[in-house]
């Protein structure tokens, strides 16, 4: 059981202990999330854990040299210990946390209080800002003292879950720092930072050439029925897909630490799972919001960008269309919320160099959903719903924003903004016969709809937009974001 001691004032090196009885040869230690710099999230449970010699009292201390808090507890039969802070607002102070068992000490400085996100996925979140377009001048003005990052530093697997974090520092942002972190994540952080105004935290833990499966905790799997086979696979010590073991081997450490959400860059090496991606998203969700001990955590992913030589011409579509549409169903997922990017991709490289519209994205998603920014659209247009008209079909949507457009990103697909080009014809929409053939199709917009036809086809079934690896989508919201990939197939 924990004692409370409320308000109880203490100068760094000097902390009221409750009988320790320290064993000599036992080590007082911290979990490696926890180091000088580091950002815990506002108005949640602060969560802060490590070992000491089983049954051995523990007294922590969080001061911003003005008040302070103390708790103390003991150390289980193990070893572990842990204690949890009442939440805090962020009010740009800075916090040190002293830990102190019998003679042994340990200090942790320059602690803020702000906002937390994971940021997580494959080789298109873990590509750095060095890597990403315009990174030399993008380093050299990346002074934001306020965001401070956590980068799990090595690729591992394991077969159980890991009890600590891999060995990592935070480190704050600067030029000299942030050149080997996530792009994605540092451009969604920084959009955060410049919009919210406090301390913004952010967790990398990537991995390039992997699926979803290894991310995803045996409990997350537990909770969708679609994934038995994963669930009887891990009960016979197989782990399919590499199940849980990335989730093992660098997230597991992390947890149950406080966060608001997480971003997630993933799904080129789960594309040929097409439609089933939806409910590998949810096991995914579902895991991460049950070990990180938050039911609301906020989660909020890429869609794939547009990739591939070429165009299939083929109204049917195929490709990489299938598992986008995964992505988009596994919005029924409460509190998630969708970054599509199928306007910025590169032809000819799976990795797209623009970085910086990706993380802005996100970050809308973040602002008008976490953040309260009713003056913020969170994404492109989105499917809702369809009605057949006699020889027509119209499509409903979510996110109009202002309304629709027929629009460009530009031939330089790296940082141009969206043209709207009015008299262009709307791209990549087909349409299906009542034998189940499809056929390209007319689109025109129609308020806040778009009504789909095609004069050889009398009965119509169902619509198609950019269901493809690479397709030339051109339908926006006035706030300059493109419409989701969508199938109206069941």
């Amino acid at each position: 059981m924990l004692d409370r001691i409320h308000q109880l004032p203490f100068r760094l090196g000097l902390l009221i202990t409750l009988s320790l009885t320290q064993d000599a040869n036992a080590e007082l230690r911290i979990a490696n999330l926890f180091t000088d710099h580091m950002v815990f999230q506002q108005e949640q449970p602060i969560r802060i854990w490590g070992w000491a010699a089983p049954g051995e009292s523990v007294t922590i201390g969080l001061s911003d040299l003005q008040t302070a808090d103390a708790l103390a507890c003991r150390a289980d039969e193990k070893g572990k210990w842990r204690v949890e802070f009442a939440p805090k607002k962020a009010e740009g102070k800075t916090f040190e946390l002293l830990v102190e068992s019998g003679d042994e000490k340990i200090e942790i400085k320059d602690i803020m209080i702000g906002e937390v996100w994971i940021c997580s996925g494959q080789s298109n979140m873990e590509w750095r800002v060095t890597q990403a377009a315009n990174s030399e001048q993008e380093v050299k003005i990346a002074n934001y003292p306020m965001i401070r990052f956590f980068d799990v530093p090595s690729h591992v697997k394991q077969n159980e879950p890991q009890a600590d974090a891999q060995e990592s520092k935070w480190k704050i942002c600067s030029p000299e720092t942030i050149g080997n972190f996530s792009a994605v994540g540092y451009y969604f952080g920084r959009k955060l930072e410049q919009e919210l105004h406090v301390p913004i935290g952010l967790i990398g833990a990537n991995w390039g050439g992997q699926r979803i499966e290894p991310f995803t905790p045996p409990v997350g799997f537990d909770q969708v029925p679609e994934l038995s086979d994963y669930v009887d696979d891990l009960a016979n010590g197989k782990f399919k897909g590499g199940a849980t073991q990335i989730y093992n081997g660098m997230v597991s450490g992390l947890t149950p630490f406080s966060v608001r959400g997480a971003i997630w860059y993933q799904g080129e090496s789960n594309a040929g799972d097409g439609l089933r991606y939806n409910f590998l998203k949810e096991a995914l969700v579902k895991g991460w919001r049950s070990v990180f001990q938050n039911d609301d955590l906020s989660f909020y992913w890429v869609q794939l960008a547009d990739f591939g030589r070429g165009h299939t011409g083929e109204p049917a579509g195929g490709g990489w269309g299938p598992v986008r549409e995964g992505q988009r169903r596994a919005l029924r997922i409460p509190n998630t919320g969708m970054a599509v990017i199928i306007d910025i991709g590169a032809e000819n490289d799976i990795h797209p160099k623009n970085k910086q519209d990706v993380g802005k994205r996100l970050a809308r998603l973040a602002l008008a959903n976490d953040y309260g920014r009713k003056d913020v659209i969170p994404s492109g247009p989105l499917y809702r719903s369809h009605t057949i008209e006699g020889d027509t079909i119209r499509i409903q949507f979510d996110h109009v924003g202002t309304g629709l457009m027929v629009a460009d990103k530009g031939g330089n697909h790296y940082l141009d903004p969206v043209q709207e080009t009015a008299d262009a014809r709307l791209n990549e929409f087909s349409i299906q016969d009542n034998s189940g053939n499809w056929h390209w199709a007319k689109a025109v917009i129609d308020g806040d709809q778009i009504i789909v036809s095609n004069e050889a086809v009398k009965d119509p079934q169902n619509v198609r937009f950019g269901y493809d690896s690479n397709p030339r989508i051109n339908l926006y919201n006035r706030e300059g974001l493109p419409a989701s990939p969508f199938t109206t197939t069941d």
